[in-house]
């Protein structure tokens, strides 16, 4: 992107393809919550990202929603699997047209800020946005673009309203902004050197030192086996998730839960010697009786599929309570939803 003062109109500021530089890279997003009467602002980060522009201009960027880091792990689980649902949607992809003029008199020691429309494909919904860029060279072969001011991410335009809604009742019933800000770092390097002149060592001087982040592969998170009280707000989190479908009046598991229960074997495998009951709940509509058998129907169902998947059936239990323990009320179709549920616990 960067042409020295002797490099020619006719250049092209994109060949032959831009790379990130994680070290000095960042995406960030904050929310809002408030709790008691007080407004909480957290700041959030994704730990693994990549991103490129070719040499026509077009720039991606790959999120591995995984990698979300709150810096609390039950927090990340919570986020990971209530509200950006990875094991159905891991990746969030970002791509642009950068244009020859958004390039047009950049060069070491110098600035400038870019209107920079972008589409944002996360949770299975596309929308169009725009950011300001601020565009700051470092070098021939080097840039920074950094935020010039938070990007809005309206949370109900990706269909992450009622997520959002569940992070806000698991987490202690507050409530939570429907917006977030994101801000972000992004430096790239030149893949080779390219024809654009060298530029004297007085005006590479002044080029600001970009921010330094701490590179990180990963979000916080346990490697290996969990202790017990990992494993206990594992499976609480896990039960929240309603992402456990069954053909409707049925007990027969819809392909669509694969994504689900993997999560769930991976986790019991994890949590060894420890004992899992699975239960089911069912919402208020049909009479008790049909409610307390479809229940129990569906808890054993999941059994079967777990030690189909290889989980010891001596760990697991099941039992179905029908319509008696609702989570919420039965007052709308999005709580009658979230009290058709598969729940896990650790079985003493």
């Amino acid at each position: 992107m960067v042409l020295g003062p002797a490099a020619r109109a006719q250049d092209n500021p994109y060949a032959p393809g831009w790379d990130l530089d994680p070290a000095t890279s960042f995406i960030r997003f904050s929310s809002i919550k408030n709790v008691d009467g007080q407004d909480v602002v957290e700041t959030h980060s994704f730990a693994t990202f990549d991103s490129k522009i070719e040499a026509d201009g077009k720039a991606t960027i790959n999120v591995k929603l995984e990698s979300v880091d709150t810096r609390n792990d039950l927090r990340n689980v919570r986020m990971r699997f209530l509200f950006f649902e990875t094991f159905k949607f891991p990746e969030a992809v970002v791509t642009a047209q950068l244009t020859p003029e958004m390039a047009a008199g950049l060069a070491p020691g110098g600035q400038k800020q870019v209107q920079l429309p972008f589409s944002l494909d996360i949770h299975g919904a596309t929308n169009r946005l725009v950011t300001d860029a601020i565009i700051t060279p470092d070098g021939n072969d080097r840039f920074v673009a950094t935020s010039a001011r938070p990007i809005v991410f309206n949370v109900e335009d990706f269909q992450l309203g009622d997520n959002l809604r569940k992070i806000a009742e698991t987490a202690g019933g507050f409530s939570i902004v429907p917006e977030m800000n994101i801000t972000y770092q992004f430096t790239f390097n030149r893949r080779a050197a390219g024809s654009a002149a060298q530029v004297a060592e007085a005006a590479t001087s002044a080029a600001p030192e970009p921010e330094v982040v701490p590179a990180a592969s990963a979000a916080l998170e346990t490697q290996g086996e969990f202790s017990y009280d990992e494993c206990v707000g594992r499976f609480q989190i896990l039960s929240e998730t309603g992402n456990i479908y069954f053909a409707s009046g049925s007990a027969r598991l819809d392909a669509e839960s694969d994504f689900m229960l993997g999560t769930v074997v991976d986790i019991v495998q994890r949590c060894p010697g420890l004992r899992l009951l699975i239960s089911g709940h069912t919402d208020d509509d049909g009479s008790n009786a049909y409610n307390q058998s479809l229940s129990e129907k569906r808890a054993r169902s999941v059994v079967d599929y777990l030690v189909r998947r290889g989980v010891d059936a001596r760990r697991l239990f099941s039992a179905g309570f029908g319509e008696d323990k609702p989570m919420v009320p039965n007052d709308s179709a999005f709580n009658k939803g979230r009290n058709r549920r598969i729940e896990f616990s650790l079985y003493k």
